[in-house]
């Protein structure tokens, strides 16, 4: 997604207690990065204007959730959706990070002590013309780094409008080592009961666009 920049961005992620800059310092880290370091730690990839983030850390409070980015100006965004969602309901956000970083080079930034027990991947570039392919979050280069800081059990939540990203996934995830444990095609059409309808999923569902989702996790096997 595209962003104009905003001047503001930078000095309100500055005054942000809960913004990481310095990923590369916090690698094998992250827990210790939470006031509470015995929750499960979830990672959005992605996150955009940080609504799914967001909502997610609202409805599941004993769950810390990294939102990342590689657009600080889109981070900013994110920051404020935080602030005006939270403050709605008068909560403090602990269970939220805002992370910059390069999600192409993940590895840098995340260990295997860093003990991820889900990653989601919502509406991310499609990359579909094939030179750009290898940008994709779910190419399978992309899905080895993440089997690194996957708990074993771990698993990987991927939701998206585009029918050709969603099918040429399905061939990363099998040559990753991943099995599916839930596909579907048209997600709105069943009652998946931990769906969390982002401003994204919703415009693309009015346009009569089928949500195509699904759960993956390793299987572990060399």
């Amino acid at each position: 997604m595209r962003i104009r920049r905003k001047k503001w961005a930078r000095p309100e992620l500055d005054a942000c207690n809960y913004y990481i800059d310095n990923a590369e310092e916090m690698r094998g880290k992250w827990h210790e990065a939470f006031a509470d370091n015995s929750r499960p730690l979830y990672l959005e990839l992605g996150c955009g204007k940080g609504v799914f983030a967001a909502q997610h850390a609202l409805k599941y409070p004993d769950i810390n959730i990294i939102a990342a980015d590689i657009k600080a100006d889109m981070l900013a965004v994110g920051r404020r959706t935080i602030e005006s969602m939270f403050g709605a309901v008068d909560r403090t956000h602990d269970n939220v990070i805002l992370l910059r970083m390069n999600i192409a080079d993940i590895s840098k930034f995340f260990a295997p002590d860093d003990s991820v027990d889900r990653i989601y991947i919502n509406f991310c570039n499609p990359w579909n013309r094939g030179k750009h392919n290898k940008r994709r979050l779910t190419h399978t280069r992309q899905l080895v780094q993440y089997k690194t800081i996957l708990k074993p059990e771990g698993e990987i939540r991927f939701k998206t409008d585009d029918d050709q990203l969603f099918e040429e996934s399905l061939e990363y995830f099998n040559e990753a080592g991943c099995k599916i444990t839930y596909l579907t095609r048209d997600l709105h059409a069943e009652n998946f009961p931990d769906n969390l309808v982002t401003e994204h999923e919703r415009m693309f569902s009015e346009d009569g666009k089928k949500i195509k989702f699904l759960i993956a996790r390793f299987t572990n096997e060399e």
